[in-house]
C-alpha cells in the first residue's frame, strides 16, 4: 500500500556521505554517529492506516520574513530545534510569531518510541560544550520573552544530561534576565536528583510529557519509559519546588478511550500537575504507529472542559497542539488564575 501523500518526504542528505538517507534506515551523522533515521527503523509492512485525514486537520504553511529570521539564528548559532527533528506541524505559525522551542543535547535520542520522529542511536557521552553559550545568545538576537527548552534522551549520560541542561538554564537566564524559561525534560530514568538539578537552574516551568494513557504506555513509548515513572517524576517536581508550574501532554487518537483520558487526568492531578495539553497524534512516517481515530474540534473543547472540571489550572486541546505550542499563553492564563486566587 502506497503512504498518502501528505507525510513527510522520506530522504533526507543530512549524513557524511553523499548518499540519501532513507527513513527507518541506518546512517551516520558527520559527527560518526550512527542512527536510524526518523527513530524507528522500516517495517517490511508500512503501518498505513486507512483513516482518511480530515480537511480541517490540514495546515497551511506559511514561511515569512519572521520565519526566515528565526530560521537564520537557528542555522548560525547551530541549534536543533523540537520543530525541525520533530517534524512538528506548528513549525511555520511558531518561527512566523518569532518563537521556536530549542533542543539541547544534539539531535539523536537514546530512545525509540514509536511515535516519534527523531532520530535515534548512541551519541556515547558527545556533548556540545558551545551550547549554554549558543543558546543564550540565540535567546537574546530572537528577542523572546518566553523560551522552551527541550530536549533528546540521553541514557548513555550518567546523570541523563541533567547538569549540562541545568547550565543551558542558567546562562540563558544570565544573559536574559527577564526571559521566562520553561523546561520541558527527559525522565532521567527516574532519578530525582537529576530532576532537582533542572529544578534548581531557575526554571519557572517544570515539563514531563505522560504522552499516553496507561494501557497504551507502551507499545507507544520506548521501554525505559514508564506511565508510573512519569508521574514520579512531576510529583517530585511538584514537591521539591512547589512554587514551579508542573507540565504535561497527551496525544490523543492512539486507540485511548474516553474513560482512560479521564483516569489519567485523575492520576496528573493527584501529582499537583497544573498545565495539561492535549493534541492529535499524526503518524509521521509509515513506519509509527498508526492513526486510530481523529478527534473532532468539539471534542477538544468538551475535553478541555473535564481537565479544568477536574482542577487543571489551564488545558490547552486541539488537533494541532503539541507540548510546548503556545506554551506562553498557556503560562499567562496560569498567572492570571493565581492572580484571582490571591485577591
Amino acid at each position: 500500500m502506497n503512504p498518502p501523500t501528505d507525510y513527510i518526504p522520506l530522504i533526507d542528505l543530512t549524513s557524511d556521505t553523499d548518499k540519501p538517507v532513507v527513513s527507518g534506515h541506518k546512517f551516520k551523522t558527520p559527527k560518526g554517529i550512527t542512527a536510524i533515521k526518523n527513530g524507528v527503523k522500516a517495517s517490511r509492512q508500512p503501518q498505513v492506516g486507512g483513516l482518511k485525514k480530515p480537511d480541517w486537520l490540514r495546515v497551511k504553511v506559511r514561511h515569512s520574513d519572521t520565519f526566515a529570521a528565526v530560521e537564520e539564528v537557528v542555522r548560525q548559532h547551530r541549534l536543533s530545534t523540537v520543530c525541525e527533528e520533530a517534524i512538528c506541524p506548528n513549525i511555520s505559525e511558531c518561527w512566523g510569531a518569532g518563537t521556536a522551542t530549542i533542543m539541547l543535547m544534539g539531535d539523536i535520542c537514546t530512545r525509540a518510541c514509536q511515535f516519534c520522529a527523531v532520530d535515534t542511536g548512541n551519541p556515547n557521552g558527545w556533548l556540545d560544550p558551545e551550547e549554554p553559550a549558543s543558546t543564550a545568545r540565540a535567546a537574546r538576537l530572537m528577542g523572546l520573552n518566553y523560551l522552551v527548552l527541550t530536549s533528546v534522551n540521553r541514557d548513555d549520560i550518567a546523570d541523563g544530561g541533567a547538569a549540562h541542561f541545568a547550565e543551558v538554564v542558567t546562562r540563558v537566564l544570565k544573559e536574559n534576565p527577564a526571559i521566562t524559561v520553561e523546561a520541558l525534560v527527559p525522565d532521567f530514568q527516574g532519578v530525582m536528583t537529576a530532576v532537582a538539578t533542572v529544578l534548581d537552574s531557575g526554571i519557572q516551568v517544570f515539563a514531563q510529557n505522560i504522552e499516553t494513557v496507561r494501557r497504551l504506555t507502551h507499545p507507544v513509548r520506548d521501554p525505559r519509559a514508564s506511565y508510573q515513572q512519569t508521574l514520579a517524576v512531576l510529583a517530585q517536581a511538584k514537591a521539591y519546588r512547589p512554587e514551579v508550574v508542573t507540565k504535561t501532554s497527551l496525544m490523543l487518537g492512539l486507540g485511548e478511550t474516553d474513560q482512560e483520558l479521564l483516569a489519567c487526568m485523575d492520576d496528573l492531578r493527584a501529582q499537583q500537575v497544573d498545565i495539561l495539553t492535549l493534541g492529535q497524534y499524526l503518524q509521521p512516517t509509515p513506519n509509527h504507529l498508526p492513526v486510530e481515530r481523529y478527534i473532532s474540534p468539539e471534542q477538544f473543547k468538551q475535553y478541555r472542559a473535564w481537565g479544568l472540571q477536574k482542577g487543571f489550572r489551564e488545558v490547552v486541546a486541539g488537533a494541532m497542539v503539541r507540548s510546548s505550542y503556545k506554551a506562553d499563553q498557556a503560562m499567562s492564563a496560569v498567572n492570571t488564575t493565581l492572580a484571582k486566587n490571591r485577591d
